[in-house]
């Protein structure tokens, strides 16, 4: 069980949630929703114990299991194969080396006490279920997408996808009697996303979880907590049913707010007309004014749409060459066998080129080449006449923490603050967001902070790895809106049918292969599985 008393929480000096207090039980299943920056991955993070809450009091009662938004890079988790890293959410993996360096001392010394030492630790192993354990941690990557050939690779060498997926399965492996969730449909395949709502439809303890995946949260949640202005309202049922309570809501609020503001209207033009007649009359008034403070005090405010339109746009790029990019030979290796080789392609002014593959094909690989991140194992690109690439990254690797989020802007564009201070609002980065570390912003907000670099950027040729996802539904549409029009070439990786649909692409590149065809619409049934 999960409690929460008098909960505030404070993020870049500013207060996302004051005096929240709720309970989730074994059993319930509850969904946690709200705008881009409403606070919900900063909550998460304060009930998973990550950050300290401003005040109040957060109680767990068993095991607590908590997927992050980004996948960590530690050098230990690195170096660990998938599957080990599944059995570490029990502490088995530990167990296990030990073994193995006990079977390895026995061979060297087969002396009775070597013996000994060895089949204690078997022991252990076994009575935690190691043996079965193995089976089910495969059991579950393969469920989330991952073969049994990448379940033996080190987590270091595995895509930003893939170890998303290990994480996940490490945190379903564990056994929590609680699950805070973030976005654990991210990078996920739809295949993976069925198996995923199936699993969470029978967890039997509390659950808790953000996404922006509407189809999860209808099928798997049977409470919403809706984030706002710093407050939680509850919700009972499905997502679909939250939505029609919550318009319920905001039509009644909007209603109860324009009588209220009639009636004070009423009575201040009453008070103000009585003011300087008889005195009898302006003891009145200052009566009426006393009644005015209070229905004042007492208002409600108007609620926020539940969906707030952006108006996002990407300025008319540089000019370039005819050819954009040119790629010939192109292979990534981590140590081991290619993830790709023999990839050659181009782009030309004006053309989206979208990367197809499973994950693991190398699709964030090859981005990361053809943005000069990192060096091609072999083969060469060059880019055309007057090409500047703006590059995002689904792990943000360009949003620095310790730094303030109008500063990621300063350095890349010379237009006055009051400009970049306008394109950030135009991403929904509004206020003091501007001047807040930048490494505190939530997944979304990150989201929204890249693409405004790219914008600020000038670029006139985007290579896009998976830029819708943490994002609301709204900002999504205004994205997908915003580069439709647009006239630069990209290089597009995507799960997002909705937004490759919007994008049209010229041609498709498929992965590990590097087979170039033309885009047609019967493609996108390939989409949210590759």
């Amino acid at each position: 069980m999960l409690s929460v008393r008098n909960l505030s929480v404070e993020v870049g000096g500013r207060l996302t949630l004051e005096g929240v207090s709720f309970t989730v039980r074994a059993g319930d299943k509850v969904g946690l929703v709200g705008r881009n920056g409403a606070g919900k991955t900063s909550l998460l993070k304060v009930l998973g114990g990550v950050d300290p809450p401003a005040a109040g009091v957060v109680e767990v009662q068993g095991r607590l299991g908590f997927l992050v938004q980004e996948p960590r890079h530690l050098a230990e988790i690195d170096a660990a194969t998938a599957v080990a890293h599944v059995l570490s959410g029990r502490g088995l993996d530990e167990l296990a080396e030990r073994m193995e360096k006990l079977r390895i001392a026995l061979e060297e010394d087969p002396s009775e006490r070597a013996v000994l030492r060895y089949g204690r630790s078997e022991e252990r192993f076994a009575a935690a279920g190691g043996y079965a354990a193995d089976a089910e941690a495969r059991t579950l990557l393969a469920g989330l997408g991952l073969d049994s050939g990448r379940a033996e690779l080190p987590v270091g060498v595995l895509s930003g996808g893939e170890r998303r997926r290990v994480e996940l399965a490490r945190i379903l492996f564990g056994g929590s009697e609680a699950l805070l969730l973030d976005e654990p449909t991210n990078h996920l395949d739809s295949d993976a996303k069925t198996w995923l709502m199936g699993f969470l439809a029978s967890y039997r303890g509390a659950l808790l979880v953000v996404s922006h995946d509407l189809e999860l949260l209808d099928a798997a949640i049977t409470r919403v907590l809706h984030l706002d202005e710093g407050s939680v309202v509850e919700y009972k049922g499905t997502y679909s049913q939250y939505r029609k309570a919550r318009a319920a809501d905001e039509t009644r609020l909007a209603r109860l707010a324009e009588r209220q503001a009639g009636e004070i209207k009423r009575l201040s033009d009453l008070a103000e007309s009585m003011r300087h007649q008889t005195a009898k009359r302006a003891r009145v008034a200052r009566s009426l004014d006393k009644r005015v403070d209070r229905l004042q005090s007492a208002a409600v405010d108007l609620p926020r749409p539940r969906e707030r339109r952006y108006r996002v746009r990407f300025p008319e790029p540089p000019r370039t060459g005819r050819l954009v990019l040119e790629a010939d030979g192109l292979a990534q290796a981590y140590g081991g066998p290619p993830v790709f080789e023999g990839v050659g392609f181009s782009v030309e002014r004006g053309e989206r080129l979208l990367v197809m593959g499973l994950n693991g094909a190398g699709k964030t690989s090859l981005l990361r080449v053809l943005a000069g991140a990192t060096p091609p194992a072999a083969g060469s690109f060059r880019l055309g006449r007057g090409v500047s690439p703006g590059y995002y990254a689904q792990e943000h690797e360009g949003i620095r923490s310790g730094v303030p989020v109008l500063e990621h802007l300063r350095e890349l564009s010379d237009e006055p603050v009051s400009e970049l201070r306008g394109l950030l609002g135009m991403f929904g980065l509004v206020g003091e967001v501007a001047f807040q570390d930048a490494g505190t912003l939530s997944g979304g907000e990150k989201t929204k902070l890249a693409l405004a670099q790219l914008v600020a950027g000038r670029h006139n040729l985007l290579l896009l790895d998976e830029p819708t996802n943490n994002l609301d539904p709204p900002s999504r549409e205004a994205i997908g809106r915003a580069l439709s029009g647009w006239p630069g070439a990209m290089i597009l990786v995507s799960h997002d049918v909705g937004f490759v649909a919007e994008l049209a692409p010229s041609r498709a590149l498929v992965l590990p292969d590097g087979t170039v065809d033309s885009w047609s619409d019967d493609l996108l049934d390939l989409v949210a599985m590759a």
